[in-house]
């Protein structure tokens, strides 16, 4: 039997020792593979959101981060991971705990060539696309109520 998503997350803070392997995967991810300066990977919102860690054993597979507003970003799963659901899982979570801080809705800066994959989680974009750390992006939001 499939384990629900958020028994296989752990929610965390910044303060929390885990939060050095979120950091590891993303700059893997977001620095490494994508070109993003390390010093616009990491920002103040990591201090006040709660990040959501999924784990295998002792690796970390995936990432994000829900801050108080309702963003959600900084959505990453390894290399070797990808494919397998884990974004979805992580996303579910967010949002799940969304819904238990009683927001009504969440957003996010999508990577425009990762729209489908929010779309197909009911998320609508809007707005132009613009560019943040010289990658296209385009605002989405799902209404949670």
């Amino acid at each position: 039997m499939r384990k629900t998503p958020c028994a296989m997350v752990r929610l965390i803070a910044a303060t929390d020792p885990e939060f050095a392997d979120a950091l590891e995967l993303r700059r893997r991810v977001f620095v490494e593979e994508q070109g993003v300066p390390l010093d616009e990977e990491r920002d103040e919102q990591d201090l006040v959101a709660e990040h959501a860690l999924l784990y295998d054993g002792g690796t970390l597979l995936g990432t994000a981060r829900l801050v108080p507003s309702g963003k959600i970003g900084r959505v990453a799963v390894s290399e070797a991971a990808r494919g397998q659901g884990l974004g979805l899982e992580l996303m579910r979570c967010l949002e799940q705990r969304a819904r238990q801080l009683a927001l009504p809705e969440v957003y996010l800066d999508a990577q425009v060539k990762v729209v489908g994959f929010y779309e197909r989680q009911g998320y609508a974009g809007e707005g132009e696309i613009f560019l943040d750390a010289g990658i296209e992006h385009l605002r989405m939001r799902k209404q949670l109520v």
